[in-house]
């Protein structure tokens, strides 16, 4: 770069567009340039070029042709976040091949992750069973692609692609990506590269199924004597036979006499998610806010914001009196829709747009959260859940959210070992 200056300024050429890329240390430079004593620059440039032992191409543009270089027809820009364990080849080929029939292009790749020798690759997760001794952790389900019964020959890989194109259409693109990302096994998210992409600064998790792994209200039943009872009032809610607000409210009624030290004991024993702790002390330590927005409740919340550091946690308030549970619910239920407002209340009274926020949940309670969030992010989701929301995980645990908001393992290393 030094000694192209120095031939460039000595000629007084004039630099229009650069750009510079080192990869497993090939350097690949491309320049434009606007300048008078061309034959001498050219001739110039090779001669160094051969003394260093690079290959140099110098194509002449006429000036007729070379302003349609500058002023390119606008494309919408696309950020795709592509997250594989099981290789990393099949997927980079179904979106190259899928970019190809839609007439995309794809202007550069960044590779996120840290690459490991194999027979070296750690389980996504690992370091966060060391660093919170007072939660358990859950093992991530079964189905799990990443939790093979070979860990040692998988390795996570993730990749920033970022695609352009006059006629792009993002709802398409994913579409089509979604059925091979079922049959492949990866993950991916689909952005539309602006600035607010590169600026959240609010993270909210539905806590249920999604920060833990259980679902409380099931636990509690089930040492109570009534699963049956709440599971059979689950189903008819989800069948629309009755509303969350009146399901929420049978279901807690059935739990009266239940003693304050059980839920004590289900709230110090649930299992965070795969990646929870790891993504929450990332995120804490670049300064996000980071809530729990849930239809569960407040005393396991209340629990978790003292294990974890959450700065707000909302949820439901079970009503205590002489240390067992009346089955009454104490102010408004924390529904799909309430979860959407607490969203946008939250937002606005920390001063931050809903562009910048980040929502992330399993349940179709979840859905009106997610829809309103900048990125709203369905993890481990329900059927129904994965066919509307437009950002999935359903192969990694929690902190692969970090690398849908673009950090790297060496800001996430940093983040947690300064």
């Amino acid at each position: 770069m030094s000694t192209l200056m120095e031939i460039l300024h000595q000629h007084d050429a004039r630099v229009l567009d650069i750009g510079q890329a080192i990869i497993h240390e090939e350097l690949a430079l491309g320049i434009l340039v606007s300048c008078e004593a061309a034959a001498t620059v050219t001739k110039k440039i090779i001669d160094n070029c051969q003394a260093a032992d690079l290959a140099v191409r110098i194509n002449t543009v006429s000036e007729s042709v070379f302003p349609s270089t500058l002023e390119q027809t606008p494309s919408r820009k696309l950020i795709l976040t592509l997250l594989t364990a099981g290789g990393a080849t099949p997927p980079l080929l179904a979106v190259s091949s899928l970019t190809s029939r839609l007439g995309l292009n794809i202007e550069t790749v960044r590779h996120l992750t840290q690459i490991e020798p194999r027979g070296v690759a750690s389980a996504p997760d690992a370091s966060f069973s060391k660093s919170l001794s007072a939660t358990r952790v859950a093992p991530a389900p079964k189905s799990n692609q990443v939790w093979a019964a070979d860990q040692s020959a998988l390795q996570r890989q993730c990749f920033e692609i970022r695609l352009a194109g006059t006629a792009i259409n993002s709802e398409a693109f994913q579409a089509q990506l979604l059925a091979q990302a079922d049959d492949l096994g990866f993950d991916f998210s689909v952005q539309v590269d602006n600035v607010f992409r590169r600026n959240r600064r609010l993270v909210a998790l539905d806590m249920d199924s999604t920060l833990i792994a259980v679902e409380v209200m099931d636990e509690l039943a089930k040492r109570h004597g009534v699963g049956d009872q709440v599971v059979a009032i689950t189903t008819a809610a989800m069948v629309g036979e009755i509303d969350f607000k009146e399901s929420f409210r049978r279901r807690a009624k059935l739990l009266k006499g239940l003693p304050e030290s059980t839920l004590h004991e289900v709230a110090s024993s649930v299992a965070l998610n795969p990646g929870a702790d790891r993504l929450i002390k990332v995120l804490k330590n670049f300064g996000y806010t980071v809530v729990v927005i849930s239809g569960g409740f407040q005393y396991v919340g209340d629990y978790l914001q003292a294990q974890l550091g959450l700065h707000h946690v909302f949820a439901n308030n079970l009503v205590i009196e002489n240390g067992v549970m009346t089955g009454e619910i104490s102010g408004e239920i924390v529904d799909a829709e309430r979860k959407a407002e607490l969203l946008e209340s939250v937002a606005a009274a920390e001063g931050i747009r809903l562009s910048q926020t980040i929502a992330v949940g399993d349940g179709a309670n979840d859905l009106p959260m997610l829809k309103k969030a900048g990125l709203g992010v369905a993890y481990n989701a329900k059927a129904l859940v994965r066919e509307q929301a437009n950002h999935l995980i359903s192969n990694f645990g929690l902190d692969a959210i970090l690398y849908l908001m673009g950090f790297t393992d060496a800001d996430i290393e940093q983040a947690l070992h300064g």
